[in-house]
């Protein structure tokens, strides 16, 4: 009973912390740190952080759901960045602060080692928390996912060595070994399981099962993985990175649904959970080093000089792999242009985490001068995430980090669409059926309204309701009134409860697809700039833009779409012909104009005539720019 109450004590300081700290627009993580330090000081009961929980129960379910949501092709596009900071960086910190451990303290060098090994890799849960809530580019957010789901591997291979260097004494090649046999291990394990569950999946369209073997793979590859001396953290990167990217074609859609939001919750609350519990270790490990042998100077030198350690060795490695990323010969996609401001918010976006206080403890007891290692361990977690944490926003302001800009998404989805629309109806083209009710017809006006819709979030005329915001403010409307009748109806007690459920949860699915429209058309509105896509074709390349039309409010045009004037209809979303200046209206108005003049006249590229737009859409290709 106890551990149940401590358990839902936990799990609802996190809950409503995080809630406040949303609230007040600080970063959760930090907060939580910081109460779990004055937590630590309360007539509470000492919740010491075994090694054998975080790196067995927390470890695994939290790599996978971070490798279930990144992207293969971005982890592939940036490998070389990758892999540098999460294999040569940890192993470089962890040289650097065995130095500067081992001149400070009378410690051996594979105790020094061993704690340069926990204090090695970074915990990126903060810096992308952090990152996403400033809106960090999707390069640097990419790079510190990466980064974060195989530096924990070379840091406990390492850890691993270390110990065993200083009970047995091992060579450089046996650590060579160890590390070859880890991750190769490792990535067999993992994508063995990857293949297991593969053929598993392509004959299982049961949700709540397909749900319920996701819970289980995590744990299943890292076991499995540490029974054959892998690393069992490269074996739940690899067998995640692998199922998320093979997913839409491994799982039912209602599969995947179920997996997101399971896994959004579990992540949530385990992401939180850590910071909380760091802090609630600081009053144990501190009390322990009153009982060392070392001067107080001593213990503050090594710890304060740890912290500096692993700060300054992150910015000199990022700096100096930036210019070795550029050098002659290396890859062309890893010598892409980037700013060196880029490169200081990737070196300062260092933070440390409960996998370094874990890792501190599997120390032995039996090593001199432990309790001074524990607390080093513990002033750079707390440290990096209160010195670097606040200041992250900070920086990436000052250094004017330009953020992803919605105008863009909103740009590559409208396209992204319409390419997929193109193929499903030369799909429907060779499909053979007897359409005497018009289904086609219905169909077409479907795809049509998403497409439209689609198009319509690039609209950034205030005060102006888009056909779609008007369907979406309607439809909510209507959907809030038909859910009210059918609870009336399920009090009544005259349904089936199965049928009233089923029925709410359409209703759910449509009511949530909506606002996420709404969402990502909030975001377009309030972007201020976007950079202009790459088109990718010869009548884009033919067709530059022209300077926008300015804002209607400050200046009147006095365009608008002539037809709709002699139709007699309201135009939307004005375009203009860039082959002979014709302005019409985009296919969410009655006409379809602009469509209508491509046809009547070839004249492949349309250029939004709207105020301060100058994306361009080539009719031939399906392509934006």
């Amino acid at each position: 009973m106890e551990v149940a109450l401590l358990l839902i004590s936990l799990t609802l300081v996190v809950l409503v912390v995080t809630a406040v700290s949303r609230r007040l627009d600080v970063p959760a993580p930090l907060v939580l740190t910081v109460v779990g330090v004055i937590g630590s000081y309360l007539p509470i009961r000492d919740l010491e952080l075994e090694p054998e929980i975080v790196l067995l129960w927390l470890l695994p379910p939290l790599l996978y759901s971070a490798a279930l949501e990144t992207s293969l092709v971005d982890f592939r596009a940036q490998k070389r960045p990758i892999l540098l900071l999460s294999v040569g960086l940890v192993l470089f910190t962890t040289a650097g602060v065995a130095v500067v451990v081992h001149a400070l303290a009378p410690v051996s060098w594979p105790a020094a080692f061993a704690i340069g090994a926990v204090v090695g890799p970074p915990d990126a849960v903060a810096a992308i928390a952090i990152g996403r809530r400033i809106g960090l580019p999707r390069r640097i957010v990419t790079i510190l996912e990466g980064e974060s789901l195989f530096n924990d591997a070379t840091a406990l291979v390492a850890l691993r060595t270390a110990i065993a260097a200083g009970a047995v004494g091992i060579s450089a090649w046996d650590v060579g070994w160890e590390f070859v046999v880890a991750a190769g291990g490792g990535a067999l394990v993992g994508f063995v399981v990857y293949k297991v569950v593969a053929l598993v999946r392509l004959r299982l369209d049961d949700s709540p099962v397909d749900v319920g073997i996701s819970l289980v793979i995590p744990f299943t590859a890292y076991v499995a993985a540490e029974e054959f001396g892998g690393s069992g953290v490269i074996a739940v990167v690899v067998a995640g990175l692998l199922l998320g990217h093979r997913a839409p074609v491994l799982q039912t859609a209602q599969s995947r649904i179920a997996e997101r939001t399971t896994w959004g919750t579990v992540a949530f609350l385990l992401e939180n959970s850590v910071f909380l519990l760091i802090g609630l270790q600081a009053h144990a490990i501190i009390g322990a080093v009153g009982e060392s042998e070392l001067s107080g100077g001593t213990i503050v030198a090594v710890c304060a000089a740890t912290l500096a350690a692993v700060i300054v060795l992150r910015l000199v490695w990022v700096m100096g792999t930036r210019a070795a990323l550029r050098i002659p010969g290396a890859d062309p996609a890893a010598r892409a242009q980037t700013p060196w401001t880029y490169s200081l918010v990737l070196g300062w976006a260092g933070m440390r985490g409960v996998v370094t206080l874990a890792a501190a403890f599997i120390i032995p007891a039996s090593t001199p001068h432990r309790e001074v290692l524990l607390l080093a361990a513990f002033t750079v977690v707390a440290g990096t995430l209160l010195l670097q944490g606040p200041t992250l926003p900070l920086l990436a302001r000052r250094l004017q980090i330009p953020s992803p800009d919605p105008m863009d998404d909103a740009l590559a989805r409208a396209t992204l669409l319409q390419q997929a629309s193109k193929a499903g109806f030369a799909r429907l083209e060779q499909l053979e059926y007897d359409d005497r009710h018009g289904v086609i017809d219905t169909i077409s006006a479907r795809i049509d309204q998403r497409n439209f819709a689609a198009w319509e979030r690039l609209s950034t005329i205030a005060d102006a309701e888009a056909p779609s915001d008007l369907y979406a403010r309607a439809r909510l409307e209507m959907i809030d009134a038909e859910r009210r009748r059918v609870l009336e109806i399920r009090d009544g007690g005259t349904v089936p409860a199965d049928v009233v459920s089923d029925v709410l949860a359409s209703l759910d699915v449509e009511e949530s697809m909506i606002d996420r429209a709404n969402e990502q058309r909030a975001a377009v509105v309030r972007a201020q700039a976007r950079t202009v896509l790459e088109g990718g074709c010869d009548h884009l390349a033919e067709h530059p833009a022209i300077p926008p039309v300015r804002n209607l409010e400050k200046e009147g045009t006095g365009e608008t779409c002539p037809d709709c004037l002699r139709e007699g209809t309201t135009p939307v979303a004005l375009r203009r012909c860039l082959s002979c200046g014709y302005v019409g209206c985009c296919d969410s108005s009655p006409g379809q104009h602009s469509t209508k003049h491509f046809h009547e006249t070839a004249h492949p590229v349309m250029q939004s005539a709207e105020p301060d737009e100058d994306w361009r859409w080539c009719y031939v290709h399906h392509l934006t720019a």
